[in-house]
């Protein structure tokens, strides 16, 4: 494994994201003096928290998934999970809405789930389900040492005995073709499937490896912490700052230093300079290439990333409650293949919308006052490069608005009745904010290499030619998701150390 050269004493990250964080706790544990750097005046990153009259809204992730990844950089220093965050499964996972009228609800435990697969697609269906669960357990059991959680600095690197069990167990066939090995039923092809969007390909084009995500997504487990999922980055940078790492909130980096081949420092708006040996960057790669790093240092690959799809989030303050909906509901439309073709290929909106649906309330009511609640709905939509709407029609052209009028009406078509009428505080965000916010291309997801979204394919989170600057967070390895963000703080962070955390 390739590693940071020189000396390491003093660290500085530039971001206080899920991915920052992590890294932080790793490296206070292996006795570095850390300090990070964050713009915004509280930590998290993508999973910020956005107040407005009495409604608390999570403004990045909703779904929280394989929590024992937020208690080991916590066991680092000897910190457990519960004396930080309080953590309730949620049960039914998801609950998914058809065209046709019938429901499915994703529940964690598989004699369950094949129950309710049985009452609602028949026992062919709930008999491929369990073939499901012990193909995506053992993609997961062989993915994660090997590859998810390992540094890999090529493709040689997967040259393991893995690598034949991944092989034979059809993990390098697409997501799609895969899953229809064990469902036949368009209803659990489309539950089981719909995770690859989480890495902005669509199922026909993702890799059956993809059904990790599914597994962590709808086998092992969904939770949801009180305060909701910023609470998660709040907990890590207390206990962060609780074993001695250093915060400088309300601080914007403009750019690294550099010297012969080693960053020196980074710099400040304000006109500070802060001295490292090592410099961690929790950025979208091509943000931080083009704005914090010299230009002429930048890898051609860099300009050849793919970026994911965007999407539209409207966070909803509302005086009505739906007794029918869970904490996390998916809506899907009569179209499938044809809106990935819209949104990824064709950069068009969704004619027919697939949409999530999160009620957080439902599970923690302290996130908005008696009798009020928060609704999150999340659309894809493409990016500002896909050839679609660009930022001047979100922002200035009034499509933003115009687009969440048409979400709200499809919704109240859907079964929200009332929902417009209820709404009291409402905040749209669209690619045109996602872009001010410093996301590459408007998307807050990641972006991968042509090659593909996988491990070594990925870009390095070592720099390729400036020895100390190390990358951290979705844009890198391992890949994309809380739980994945997560991993790469510990890899972020074994870079440094050179010993494997």
């Amino acid at each position: 494994m390739r590693r940071v050269t020189g000396r390491t004493d003093r660290v500085v990250i530039v971001g206080a994201g899920l991915g920052g964080l992590s890294c932080a706790l790793y490296l206070a544990a292996s006795g570095r003096d850390v300090t990070v750097v964050e713009r915004e005046p509280v930590p998290g990153g993508r999973a910020g928290r956005l107040s407005v009259s009495g409604y608390e809204f999570d403004t990045g992730p909703t779904v929280l998934t394989a929590p024992e990844l937020i208690a080991e950089p916590l066991s680092a220093l000897g910190e457990k999970l519960d004396d930080w965050l309080s953590l309730t499964p949620l049960d039914p996972a998801y609950r998914a809405y058809y065209p046709d009228g019938s429901t499915l609800d994703v529940i964690t435990e598989p004699a369950r789930m094949a129950q309710e697969i049985d009452r609602v697609c028949g026992p062919r269906e709930a008999a491929g389900y369990l073939r499901f669960v012990g193909y995506a357990r053992e993609l997961w059991r062989l993915e994660r040492d090997d590859f998810i959680a390992r540094n890999l600095d090529s493709p040689i690197d997967l040259l393991r005995p893995t690598l034949l069990k991944l092989f034979l167990l059809g993990g390098f066939r697409s997501l799609s073709s895969k899953i229809g090995e064990f469902f036949e039923d368009p209803r659990t092809r489309r539950i089981f499937s719909f995770q690859a969007l989480y890495a902005g390909v669509a199922p026909q084009r993702a890799l059956a490896l993809y059904a990790v995500i599914s597994y962590l997504d709808s086998v092992a487990g969904v939770h949801f912490p009180r305060g909701g999922i910023h609470a998660v980055p709040v907990a890590l940078a207390g206990a962060a700052d609780k074993h001695g790492v250093t915060f400088r909130y309300n601080t914007t980096v403009t750019r690294v230093e550099t010297h012969f081949g080693r960053a020196r420092a980074v710099h400040t708006a304000a006109g500070e300079r802060i001295a490292a040996d090592v410099v961690v960057l929790n950025a979208d790669l091509p943000v931080a290439y083009r704005d914090l790093l010299p230009a002429s240092l930048a890898p051609r690959r860099i300009s050849r990333l793919r970026h994911s799809p965007s999407c539209v989030v409207l966070h909803l303050g509302s005086t009505q409650r739906y007794s029918k909906i869970e904490h996390h509901n998916i809506h899907f439309g009569r179209e499938w293949a044809g809106t990935f073709d819209d949104v990824i290929r064709r950069g068009r909106l969704m004619r027919d919308p697939s949409l999530l649906v999160t009620n957080p309330t439902r599970t923690d009511p302290g996130l908005a006052a008696d009798g009020r609640e928060v609704y999150y709905v999340l659309a894809p939509v493409p990016n500002l490069r896909a050839g679609g709407p660009g930022a001047t029609s979100w922002r200035d052209g009034g499509l933003g608005d115009r687009y969440a009028s048409e979400l709200i009406a499809t919704l109240e078509a859907r079964g929200y009745r009332g929902l417009g009428a209820s709404i009291e505080v409402s905040h749209v965000v669209t690619p045109a904010d996602w872009a001010a916010a410093g996301h590459a291309a408007g998307t807050p997801f990641a972006s991968a290499h042509t090659f593909g979204q996988t491990g070594p394919f990925r870009p390095g989170n070592l720099h390729p030619s400036l020895s100390n600057v190390v990358f951290v967070g979705s844009g890198t390895q391992p890949g994309v998701g809380v739980p994945m963000v997560l991993v790469s703080g510990k890899l972020a962070a074994q870079r440094v150390t050179g010993s494997c955390l």
